[in-house]
């Protein structure tokens, strides 16, 4: 299966998981995210799909291309911002939300339809823009790092309203697991996470960001 096909699988995901009843019901109400909404978490799970199928067709001009998506992560500054940083502001997000819930799946599946025809037609490029951080990286590196935001932000959005976390087909889920402890490693060491995956004794918090 190619990367591709793994993030219209984690798009299905999405999907299904942002017309849950659930999430209707408790539109208006506060997220597991401090500051944010149901219907601004949503709208920001929702977004991954929407730039995805807007950045496999664009042109990266002479923006520098990245090694891979760890680099992405690497260089990029909310991953270490304080949540009431600027780079971290999700207003945007609280805004889109206002037109609703199924304003939100229309525009999910329009742009989920379009990312499969960019894809069939040779449309989508092999390297992208990630524009909003100023470098490019190869699609499948771009695909994955919405992909981490995906699996990431389903369950915060599953947790916000009481459903269980989707579980992810192992072409989605597995990438990002290894993305995410390859991170957790150079932030914390190999030692500290050998530690909290295997010694519950002395085991002590880790995170990819």
């Amino acid at each position: 299966m190619t990367r591709d096909d793994a993030f219209l699988l984690a798009a299905d995901a999405v999907l299904a998981l942002v017309q849950q009843p659930d999430v209707a019901v408790r539109w208006s109400g506060p997220s597991a995210l401090p500051g944010l909404g149901v219907g601004g978490l949503a709208v920001h799970l929702g977004n991954q799909v929407l730039r995805a199928a807007q950045a496999v067709t664009r042109d990266p001009g002479d923006l520098p291309v990245l090694a891979d998506a760890d680099e992405h992560y690497a260089r990029s500054a909310w991953p270490t911002a304080a949540p009431e940083d600027p780079v971290n502001d999700r207003s945007g997000d609280e805004t889109a939300a206002l037109d609703g819930p199924e304003a939100l799946h229309e525009r999910i599946t329009a742009h989920r339809d379009a990312f499969r025809d960019a894809v069939a037609s040779g449309a989508a490029r092999d390297v992208v823009p990630v524009s909003w951080a100023g470098w490019a990286l190869r699609r499948e590196d771009f695909l994955l790092t919405r992909m981490v935001e995906v699996v990431v932000h389903a369950d915060d959005l599953a947790a916000s309203v009481g459903l269980d976390t989707p579980t992810f087909p192992d072409e989605v889920f597995d990438p990002v697991r290894d993305l995410l402890v390859r991170l957790a490693v150079a932030r914390h060491g190999q030692s500290r996470v050998v530690a909290a995956l295997t010694r519950r004794e002395r085991a002590e918090p880790i995170h990819a960001f």
